[in-house]
């Protein structure tokens, strides 16, 4: 139930990935080896192009979404970062300087504030020096930002605008024309593909100036050998996103019927997002009173894996800078856990998290009730 974090690989892009990893040649020689290493890294750029209505000549290939949120930002050669406060922390690390536009209540951007930011930051960064990072889709609640309106109103600003889609992607449509967006970073392993593949597409014409130096690889935009037998595996996981697309739609019913079902028990619970439009298959809810670590244990021994709203580098859970954007409190921050939900999900699985979850809201509540008796007999 940890599928934002990784998606099981797919068993068409295991074989994929095993039969290009058996090629010897490296993509840059120009022996029949290389050529038909560089076929698999040409076919696999088309797919990924597809999957946002792209060209394939745009596509940057990177090591995965960190790379290409970096990417983006320092390549871009703008003078002045402007990003959302919900922002993954490759976004918000990559660039700590950044203009933050904060959060609605229900985790959508506030607009208004945006158009505000944006003017005082054109004033010192001047024309054409602006930069405008918002995610598609939230990691942690799933909220889903309105890019094309976002992109809009950026553009009155002559701000180039970035969109991180790395959770959007296999879960709703994406078409970077339509979204209005510059650059859109993508991850492989979300959608069901290999880890340490993904990539930042652009729109056509767009200069970027590489992190990586020492190649001509990827057009110039990021030097070092092509990661084939990823590739490879990407394209596929590509194809197989845009065909089971309807599949992510109906994950929905299941999300609703976790929520229905823990907030009957915990009516105090809050499920963050909920009124806002969310991926179907994402659910960050609290447990009051019961820490998320605490929470993450309990799911762990009995053989459910979920997620807590965010964990920093040493392995502490910490308060969501998300939910706390949102207007969360820290203790209410401190009891979120994220559930989501992918293409091999089944019916069972609602049901052990469901079990899980009650078992421990039960076990806790108890142990609340004999202490308030406890006192109450003191007293």
């Amino acid at each position: 139930m940890d599928f934002n974090a990784t998606a099981p690989i797919r068993p068409e892009v295991v074989e994929a990935f095993l039969r290009a990893s058996q090629n010897v040649g490296n993509p840059s020689s120009v022996h029949g080896f290389g050529r038909s290493a560089r076929r698999l890294v040409e076919d696999a750029r088309r797919s990924v192009a597809a999957l946002v209505g792209s060209r394939s000549q745009d596509v940057v290939f990177t090591s995965g979404g960190t790379e290409a949120n970096n990417l983006a930002l320092k390549g871009s050669g703008k003078r002045l970062i402007v990003v959302s406060a919900g922002e993954h922390d490759s976004i918000l690390q990559a660039m700590p300087d950044a203009e933050s536009v904060s959060l609605n209540p229900d985790g959508t951007l506030d607009l208004a504030k945006l158009e505000q930011v944006l003017a005082e930051a054109e004033k010192r960064a001047g024309a054409g020096g602006l930069l405008l990072s918002v995610m598609l889709a939230n990691n942690e609640t799933g909220v889903l930002q309105a890019i094309p309106e976002i992109s809009q109103i950026a553009k009155g600003f002559d701000a180039l605008v970035h969109c991180d889609a790395v959770q959007a992607a296999g879960k709703v449509a994406l078409d970077i024309v339509a979204l209005g967006v510059d650059m859109l970073s993508l991850s492989a392993h979300k959608i069901g593909g290999p880890q340490g593949i993904g990539a930042l597409v652009l729109t056509p014409g767009l200069d970027l100036q590489p992190l990586l130096l020492g190649g001509g690889q990827e057009r110039r935009r990021r030097a070092g050998t092509e990661n084939v037998a990823g590739c490879a595996g990407f394209g596929v996981a590509a194809e197989l996103a845009v065909t089971h697309l309807g599949d992510a739609h109906s994950l929905a019913v299941w999300r609703d019927e976790i929520e229905e079902r823990l907030t009957a028990l915990s009516p105090e619970s809050r499920v963050f997002g909920r009124e806002a439009q969310r991926l179907p298959n994402t659910s960050c809810i609290s447990m009051p009173g019961v820490p998320a670590e605490t929470q993450l244990m309990a799911f762990d021994l009995a053989g459910v894996a979920v997620s807590s709203g965010s964990a920093c580098s040493s392995g502490k859970v910490q308060p969501s800078h998300v939910l706390r954007a949102m207007g969360a409190s820290d203790a209410e921050a401190a009891s979120a856990l994220r559930i989501s939900l992918g293409w091999s999900s089944k019916a069972e699985d609602v049901e052990a998290l469901v079990e899980a979850w009650t078992t421990l809201f039960l076990r806790h509540a108890g142990r609340e009730t004999s202490l308030d008796a406890a006192a109450s007999s003191v007293a």
